[in-house]
């Protein structure tokens, strides 16, 4: 496998991003890049670099997962989150959680324990017996988030799921979700992020996707596992990637976009939104090439202010 070229690609979701947000969804895409890069480059596993990823991603208030996600229709965040690994098709889901701080850890902790999907205080139980970390359910409420709820706003800039595919030094894949879902979204709802297939799929033959967007649309079109099948006759991953969104927009209404990486290591991605937030990183780059519009150049560290 000495061939191999490990590569990481994150997304914050898609979706109308407004100018004034525009940097922060840099940022944020940025930061979890270098962090799943750095655990690639001291031989962290694919799974490891896409917790690593991901947790950045919750951690920023930018993006609807974990802390500043959108609230549902009683008020509050419930999260899902998955994670997949293309050695083994392992893979791990929680959904409808509250109070947890990183669900894309809790899902990995499902995955290494065994194949399932907890919900709720199922899910929560288990993440407090396996030492994850937890807080108060209330907070994981921005106060932006809440004003929105409350005001009953009309959410221009809150993307969908975020995400992480992963390929390390050995040639293994893995792939990662994690969302707060949509907004006033029903209580107890889960949608494509916590499903194999859906809002993520593995497979070291082929690549791996991670996937944002309506996940009342993403489901029907097994969103995901599309854009991988396409990859089976040696199809780059963009175009794999526009493969899946073309089938959507074909078949059923709703926005969505998808990152896709293949064994070769390999980038590609595909959205029918405004915008969607990409960063990626390989070792042919210098720092993370990072986007809002996939048309536009990539906007680099020395820009992320401008």
């Amino acid at each position: 496998m000495n061939n191999v070229k490990p590569a990481i690609i994150v997304h914050g979701g898609a979706k109308e991003i407004s100018e004034d947000k525009v940097a922060a969804n840099h940022a944020g895409c940025r930061a979890a890049a270098e962090a799943g890069w750095n655990v690639l480059q001291s031989g962290g596993s694919a799974a490891q670099v896409v917790e690593a990823a991901i947790r950045v991603l919750e951690s920023d208030q930018t993006f609807n997962a974990s802390l500043g996600s959108t609230l549902n229709s009683e008020g509050g965040v419930e999260l899902d989150a998955a994670m997949m690994d293309g050695a083994t098709l392992g893979w791990g889901a929680v959904g409808a959680v509250q109070g947890v701080r990183h669900p894309i850890s809790a899902a990995h902790k499902v995955m290494e324990d065994k194949p399932r999907l907890l919900v709720a205080r199922g899910a929560e139980r288990f993440a407090l017996e396996h030492g994850l970390e937890m807080c108060a359910k209330e907070a994981l409420i921005s106060e932006e988030q809440y004003q929105e709820w409350k005001e009953e706003a009309e959410v221009v800039d809150r993307p969908n799921t975020v995400g992480c595919v992963a390929l390390d030094a050995n040639g293994n894949l893995a792939a990662g979700t994690s969302t707060g879902g949509t907004t006033g979204q029903a209580q107890g709802r889960i949608g494509d992020t916590a499903l194999v297939g859906c809002g993520l799929y593995a497979d070291n033959r082929l690549g791996a996707c991670s996937t944002t967007g309506d996940g009342e649309s993403i489901i029907p079109v097994v969103l995901a596992k599309t854009a991988i099948d396409a990859l089976a006759d040696g199809s780059h991953p963009d175009k794999a990637a526009q493969h899946a969104i073309d089938t959507l927009m074909e078949r059923v209404e709703g926005e969505a976009g998808c990152i896709v990486l293949d064994r070769q290591g390999r980038i590609g991605w595909a959205y029918n939104s405004q915008d969607m937030a990409v960063a990626y990183m390989t070792a042919d780059l210098s720092e993370p090439a990072v986007f809002t519009r996939k048309d536009k150049d990539p906007v680099h560290a020395s820009k992320a202010e401008q």
